[in-house]
């Protein structure tokens, strides 16, 4: 029997899925967390401020292998979930090779860093973007690799390197496939946070194209929830789909977003679509439902609610955030 996990190691845990997952492990009481963040312009201390006494946390690239094998001798983790990367399509469309280095390579130096230290499990939580557009249908977890971003392309690469260790080395490990997350503390890069924001200064909301690619959208404490889960439960080796069986175009999102801000929505604008853009990801999740009876327990209208409600209480957070993405969104929006 494996023994108790005791001690997780965190990479990325300043992100906004990382985050969250280092909250909701402190409020467990069952681990001892070590954090470890470069801070990227999208990683925040901020958002680890109401648990920072109760974690180890360490500022460090997974890209240098130095003091990342320096760490995993220092702390000797019973369990590293792997969190860190670069994240969004949009910005490895205009600079693709920071997310093949921290993406690929840095979970290589992971990768190696953990198979010398001996460790119980190794969580690397990747994408449905990997399965490329679905058509019709959804992808089980052995459904083949079909990458159209940079990003994707780059989180593919991680999640076979993932499953090379594990063949090659016996290292023990999981992979977990997430659908959209959107929820608190997400930057304002993504679509969600984006509306909100522009909604709350009466300004112009860009929509690719007409807005009509379909995503699955899952809360983010519900794709915490079932991390948490398959660290407890997975059966090693094995890959788990984590999604919420929620389906939306983007430009309904929207929608609802300005619905709920009571906003009209001739805030809408169009704009030039994105470079090879999915049209539809779907992701099979029967397996964990089946095996670990993990369910998701936000529905699409509270949890938008709830996140239109955090940002507005946060709106200093936000702001500041924004205050950097003006040249950014020109870029990618063109407008």
């Amino acid at each position: 029997m494996r023994r108790a996990i005791r001690k997780i190691l965190v990479t990325g845990g300043a992100g906004f899925i990382g985050s969250e997952f280092v909250r909701q492990a402190v409020r467990s009481h069952k681990y001892t967390l070590d954090v470890l963040d470069s801070i990227s312009y999208a990683g925040d201390r901020a958002r680890l401020k109401s648990v920072f006494n109760d974690i180890h946390f360490h500022k460090i690239n997974i890209s240098d292998a130095l003091p990342v094998n320096s760490l995993f001798k220092k702390i000797r983790p019973d369990v590293v979930v792997h969190f860190a990367a670069e994240t969004h399509v949009d910005r490895s469309i205009l600079e693709g090779q920071v997310f093949l280095k921290t993406n690929i390579l840095g979970t290589q130096v992971l990768l190696e860093a953990a198979r010398h230290q001996g460790i119980e499990k190794f969580v690397h939580i990747s994408t449905d973007e990997v399965y490329g557009d679905v058509a019709r249908g959804s992808s089980t977890e052995k459904a083949p690799f079909s990458p159209n971003s940079p990003y994707s392309v780059s989180k593919a690469g991680a999640d076979m390197l993932v499953s090379a260790y594990a063949r090659t080395y016996k290292l023990p490990v999981n992979i977990i496939r997430a659908s959209n997350n959107y929820g608190p503390w997400q930057y304002p890069e993504k679509l969600v946070p984006v509306v909100i924001y522009k909604a709350l200064n009466n300004q112009r909301v860009p929509v690719y194209a007409q807005g009509l690619n379909v995503r699955e959208w899952l809360h983010v404490a519900d794709c915490v929830r079932g991390v948490m889960t398959v660290i407890e439960q997975g059966k090693i080796g094995e890959v788990y789909n984590i999604g919420s069986g929620i389906y939306r175009r983007n430009i309904d999102i929207v929608k609802t977003i300005l619905k709920i801000l009571k906003c009209t929505e001739s805030l809408i604008q169009f704009v030039q679509d994105r470079p090879g853009h999915d049209f539809r990801y779907s992701i099979d999740c029967a397996k964990i439902h089946r095996e670990l009876h993990w369910e998701p327990e936000y529905g699409l209208e509270r949890g938008l609610t709830d996140t239109v409600a955090w940002y507005r209480a946060n709106r200093s957070w936000l702001d500041k955030k924004v205050k950097y993405l003006s040249e950014y969104w020109s870029k990618v929006y063109k407008v």
